[in-house]
């Protein structure tokens, strides 16, 4: 949503404050109405998007490969079949991400940066640690939580969602909370290099002359602008509400089908975003076969609000349940965007001089209510478990990195800029700390050490985690509580060891101080605080017994 739209939103809140005393089953009925028809921002008609094209013929000598990095948005590791599970019992194949995986590497630990999907994107994009810049909570839009206050709390559930009125006062624009201008990313690295670079799609990094994609290195930019897959009332879609979900019905209720191509005016997309986007990045592919390019595809698949295409939900009857054949269908699309951007470079000739990089954010949500994301991992995006951390992870590079490959040691989204540098001839800036490591040495045959990463760290204000060889903490002060696993055995977290081993504990709670050191913290306060239960859904009645972590942001 713009600045406008936010604006609006404003409105909204006054409309809470002025009727306080009514019923709160009629004063939700209020808002929400009033959400849903407060002024929008206007969409044009669809345009057609003229890429730059390079030269007409390829320049002579060997040329850096194209890089393509396709990002799949709160995509569970159990949602694609190359680990041997797949959606609804396996019944969704997703073969196209199978192949992608099974011609070049697969990494069977891979962790996103966090758990959320703004901060994770920001230590794809600089192979750094929040702890260096400061870009740690998704960036939230004022007086979001106070009316997501009113519609989560309202006495059907075991834990509160927290606000902090003060940070409200503190947050500063929307499209302000963005990760740092002075931070050098992927893209301006690969610039170096005489890279043509395209971001299409979810940027979630900030917004204008400081934080868009065009400042950040990215020559052309068509963005995602708002959050619908699809026109609602579009005769080729179906769509499936999440009745249970606050953050849902708001997505609804304000949500528009729109795009921005390099910062002009909104517009609405042709038709579903998946296939839109896969369509605008074959015509990339094409414009720039002559010349190296960057290709950063951010889909906004399969994140809510949940829509497929009628096409996709027909091809899948097997499937009762309404919600997870929608999201089913979603999953589907994504996996024909992957096989339609491998089909494009076969065409154009670029497949064995093309890395490609297939991921996702974070872990499955819960909140959406279905329960097999991320087996067999506990835990959902918003948490350190692993189910809300570990993702698929995929590199292609063919004649480099040979068919099959896998590795096992634990990888992290902060290593993809120093591997795709590397795999560039590009230098990483050499006057800060990178924290990810090149992953071609372990990829190619010639690992410098067994592991890439001793250990690794992820952060959301008073919740941290660690993970040090194959033992991981995570710590909370709400609850004030330790978790403590030893992975080599107990890859799902079933058994607590904390109150057992407390001098483990303490070696990997002094590697956390250790990392926290010198940090400046983050650059604009969280302003809510979510509570999320480990072993249930949003969809599933909760106790105060179930275990549970909160989430700041």
């Amino acid at each position: 949503m713009s600045r406008k739209g936010w604006m609006g939103l404003g409105l909204v809140l006054l409309v809470v404050v002025s009727l306080g005393g009514l019923a709160a089953a009629n004063l939700k009925s209020i808002i929400l109405f009033a959400v849903a028809n407060m002024a929008r921002d206007e969409i044009g008609p669809t345009q057609t998007i003229e890429w730059a094209r390079g030269p007409d013929a390829a320049p002579t000598g060997e040329r850096p490969p194209n890089v393509i990095v396709i990002l799949a948005d709160d995509l569970g590791i159990n949602d694609i079949t190359t680990f041997g599970g797949g959606v609804a019992g396996g019944l969704v194949p997703t073969p196209n991400i199978d192949a992608l995986a099974a011609r070049g590497a697969n990494m069977r630990q891979a962790y996103a940066g966090t758990a959320a999907c703004a901060p994770s994107r920001a230590m794809i994009m600089t192979g750094r640690y929040p702890t260096r810049h400061g870009f740690e909570f998704t960036p939230t839009p004022g007086g979001m939580t106070r009316i997501l206050d009113l519609f989560y709390n309202d006495g059907t559930r075991p834990l509160p969602l927290l606000r902090n009125k003060a940070a409200e006062r503190e947050l500063p624009p929307f499209s302000d909370q963005g990760l740092p201008g002075s931070e050098i990313t992927l893209a301006e690295i690969l610039k170096t290099r005489g890279y043509h670079n395209v971001h299409i799609g979810k940027w979630h990094l900030g917004d204008g002359p400081e934080f868009g994609a065009r400042a950040q290195g990215f020559d052309e930019s068509l963005l995602l602008a708002s959050v619908l897959h699809m026109a609602e009332d579009d005769p080729g879609v179906v769509n499936a509400k999440i009745g249970f979900d606050p953050i849902d019905k708001f997505l609804w209720a304000r949500g528009q089908h729109a795009a921005t191509f390099n910062d002009g005016p909104m517009f609405k997309p042709p038709g579903y975003l998946s296939d839109y986007y896969t369509d605008e990045a074959v015509k990339v592919i094409e414009a720039n076969r002559n010349r190296p390019f960057f290709l950063y595809l951010a889909h906004w698949g399969v994140h809510t609000t949940l829509q497929a295409t009628k096409a996709d939900y027909d091809a899948l009857p097997q499937i009762e349940d309404h919600t997870l054949r929608v999201y089913a269908a979603m999953v589907r699309a994504l996996d024909r965007s992957v096989g339609r951007v491998m089909e494009a470079l076969e065409a154009q000739g670029l497949a064995d001089n093309t890395i490609i990089v297939f991921s996702s954010d974070n872990g499955g949500p819960g909140y959406i209510g279905l329960s097999e994301l991320n087996r067999p991992y506990r835990g959902w995006k918003l948490t350190f478990f692993e189910g809300g951390i570990r993702v698929p992870l995929m590199i292609a590079w063919p004649g480099r990195i040979a068919p099959g490959v896998t590795l096992d040691p634990p990888v992290s989204h902060l290593d993809l800029t120093p591997t795709l540098a590397a795999a560039a001839g590009a230098s990483l800036p050499a006057d800060r700390v990178i924290d990810g490591q090149d992953l071609l040495p372990f990829l190619t045959g010639a690992p410098p050490r067994p592991r890439p990463h001793e250990t690794l760290f992820w952060q959301d204000g008073y919740y941290l985690a660690v993970r040090h060889g194959d033992w991981k903490l995570q710590t909370s002060t709400r609850p004030n509580k330790d978790w403590l696993y030893d992975l080599s055995v107990d890859p799902t977290e079933q058994n607590n060891l904390a109150a057992r081993r407390p001098d483990k504990v303490a070696e990997l709670k002094a590697l956390l101080a250790a990392h926290r050191a010198g940090w400046k913290g983050p650059l604009y306060p969280y302003v809510g605080e979510m509570p999320v239960m480990i072993d249930k859904t949003l969809a599933d009645p909760a106790t105060k017994d179930d275990e549970y972590v909160y989430w700041p942001g």
